[in-house]
C-alpha cells in the first residue's frame, strides 16, 4: 500500500500522468470542435507528445544517477530506457518536420535513425533488466532453460507471421530499406522477449519489488510494438494519418515507459528508507 501511495503520489507521476491527461483532452477537443480540427492544428498536436517522452527521460536519467549510473544495472536500465526515449523524439521530430514542410515522409529516411535507433536501447535495457533478475544464476533450472528458448522462438515466429511471410524483396528498392523491414519487427520481438524472460525470473530479486517495474516495461514495449505494427502497417497499404490512432499509441507508449522508470525511481527510495 505505501509503495502504490509513493508511486502515484510522486512529483514525477504527477507531471508525467497531468501531460498525458493534457495531451488526451487536446485531441478529444480537436474532434469534437471541427472547426479547429484542421491539419495544421493536428499535426501541431502530433508533434508536440513528444514532450512525455522528455518528461520519461529527465526523469530516467535523474534517477540512473541515483542509482550509480553505468556502475550499477538499476542505473544501466534507467539510461537505456531514457536514451531508447530520446531515440524515439528524434525520430518524431524529424517525422514532423517532413509533414510541416509538406514533403512525403522518404522510407528509410533520417527519422529512422531515432526510430530504429531506440531498438538497440532498448534491448540492452531489457537484457539489464533480465541479468538484474538473475537470469543467469536462474538458467541452471531445466524448465527455465526450456523457457528462456521458447519464448523468443515464438515471439520472432509470430513476427515473421505478421511482418515477413508475403515479404518480397526489391531490387530497386535501397538494401537499407530491407533491413529495416526484417530490423524492425525482429528486434523488437527480442526485447519483449528478453522483458518477458526478465519477468519470469524476477521472483525472488530483491523481495519481488522488480516484479511491478518489469510488468509496467513489458507493457510498456508491448503497447510500442503495437504502435509500430499499426504504423508499418498503415504505411504500406497507404492508410496513415498523422495525429490518429496510431499517434494515440505512441503517447501512451511514452506515457508507459515514463511510469515504468518512475517506477525503479519508487523502488530506490524503498532500499535506501529499508
Amino acid at each position: 500500500m505505501n509503495q502504490i501511495k509513493s508511486f502515484f503520489g510522486s512529483r514525477s507521476f504527477t507531471i508525467v500522468f497531468g501531460l498525458f491527461v493534457v495531451l488526451i483532452l487536446w485531441r478529444l477537443g480537436l474532434v469534437l470542435f471541427p472547426q479547429f480540427n484542421t491539419d495544421t492544428n493536428v499535426q501541431i498536436w502530433a508533434a508536440s507528445y513528444q514532450f512525455v517522452a522528455w518528461c520519461g527521460a529527465i526523469i530516467g536519467f535523474t534517477f540512473a544517477k541515483k542509482w550509480g549510473g553505468f556502475k550499477s544495472l538499476l542505473g544501466r536500465t534507467a539510461l537505456a530506457f531514457s536514451f531508447g526515449l530520446l531515440a524515439q523524439s528524434f525520430g518524431q521530430s524529424v517525422f514532423s518536420w517532413y509533414f510541416y514542410s509538406g514533403n512525403t515522409l522518404p522510407y528509410p529516411s533520417l527519422a529512422d535513425l531515432g526510430f530504429f535507433g531506440s531498438i538497440p536501447f532498448y534491448i540492452y535495457g531489457t537484457a539489464c533488466l533480465a541479468k538484474l533478475a538473475g537470469s543467469q544464476f536462474s538458467l541452471r533450472s531445466s524448465l527455465n532453460k526450456v523457457w528462456a528458448v521458447l519464448i523468443p522462438v515464438a515471439i520472432l515466429g509470430a513476427s515473421y507471421l505478421v511482418f515477413l511471410k508475403d515479404y518480397q524483396f526489391d531490387p530497386t528498392q535501397p538494401v537499407l530499406k530491407a533491413f529495416l523491414d526484417f530490423g524492425y519487427p525482429l528486434g523488437q520481438a527480442i526485447y519483449i522477449s528478453l522483458a518477458i524472460i526478465a519477468y519470469i525470473f524476477s521472483k525472488n530479486i530483491l523481495g519481488g519489488v522488480m516484479r511491478k517495474a518489469i510488468i509496467l516495461f513489458i507493457v510498456a514495449l508491448a503497447v510500442q510494438y503495437a504502435a509500430d505494427y499499426t504504423f508499418l502497417y498503415q504505411s504500406m497499404h497507404g492508410t496513415f494519418v498523422g495525429g490518429g490512432v496510431d499517434d494515440l499509441m505512441y503517447l501512451f507508449a511514452y506515457f508507459l515507459m515514463g511510469t515504468s522508470l518512475i517506477q525503479l525511481g519508487v523502488i530506490f527510495h524503498q532500499i535506501k528508507n529499508a
